[in-house]
């Protein structure tokens, strides 16, 4: 997506001195987190204010989609992707703001199978959440973050949507990634992720961020992927040798793609009043939050 405007979104990191950060949706803060020192994690607090930026999702809508395309395939992501592009684009406290995007499924496979459950059982207002294992609590390894507390299995809305998922036509969960909590957030479906991990199952997700295509690393990567694939292919002999450069051009082309889908820095703005102006409003909107973030 090529977005022109605005320059500062309704929906934005900021950041202060001493690896202070804080999710803004307009005037109201809606997540706080602090980096440890030791780049081990970070610990959050989400102030139960948040609202997603998407309109409702209809059934009928849902069930569409379903028809036009199967479940998880590639033209339902596009499906979706489209929806979602239309949903940001007309939102006041939105993400997007100008520069290039993508919307994409988890082209890096980021999500774990062995961590999905832990969101149903260990998902705090006031949490952390551990970076590389480095020997933290096994359920603070988790990653997604939701920003609002996810309801329950059994909440009316809810089962709603695991009517949707055992028909299989829910729609997927949308994510927003965000490079200081080295993290996707969920924009909007909460229920629908618990509507899914209450069935045992995973969800689809679809997750923006800004576009990483036109980057210098990435053209570097992009290069050095293409010059190893040359020497491979040109010491490739024998009857074999065809079916395994096949083989190795498909690598490249997946590993091509993964290069030029990869996330770039999130952006973030300096918070009004610094980290003393920082530390007044987490004290205002969580009080007694009083994170470790020195080891």
């Amino acid at each position: 997506m090529r977005v022109e405007g605005p320059v500062k979104p309704g929906l934005r990191m900021e950041c202060a001195d001493g690896r202070r950060l804080v999710l803004m949706q307009g005037a109201t803060p809606v997540l706080f987190a602090r980096q440890r020192a030791t780049h081990r994690g970070l610990h959050y607090a989400r102030t139960g204010r948040y609202a997603s930026p998407f309109a409702p999702l209809r059934a009928d809508r849902a069930r569409a989609v379903a028809e036009f395309a199967a479940p998880g395939s590639a033209e339902w992501s596009e499906r979706w992707a489209a929806h979602a592009e239309v949903e940001l684009r007309g939102a006041a406290e939105g993400p997007l703001h100008a520069g290039e995007w993508l919307l994409v499924p988890d082209v890096h496979r980021w999500f774990k199978t062995v961590n999905w459950p832990k969101l149903l059982t260990h998902d705090p207002d006031l949490g952390h959440l551990t970076w590389f294992g480095y020997g933290d609590p096994v359920e603070d390894a988790r990653d997604l973050l939701p920003l609002r507390a996810l309801s329950a299995p059994e909440a009316p809305r809810v089962k709603a949507y695991r009517r949707q998922y055992r028909e299989g036509v829910l729609p997927p969960v949308f994510a927003w990634w965000i490079s200081g909590l080295n993290s996707p957030v969920v924009l909007d479906g909460h229920d629908r992720l618990t509507a899914v991990l209450a069935e045992g199952g995973r969800p689809e997700v679809l997750i923006l961020s800004r576009a990483a295509a036109a980057s210098r690393w990435v053209e570097f990567f992009a290069a050095r992927a293409v010059e190893e694939y040359e020497k491979r292919v040109a010491a490739l002999e024998g009857p074999l040798a065809a079916s395994r450069i096949a083989h190795r051009s498909r690598s490249l082309a997946d590993e091509l793609t993964s290069i030029t889908s990869g996330y770039d820095l999130t952006r973030a703005w300096p918070f009004p009043g610094g980290a003393r102006a920082w530390v007044a409003a987490a004290a205002a909107h969580v009080p007694g939050w009083a994170p470790d973030a020195d080891r």
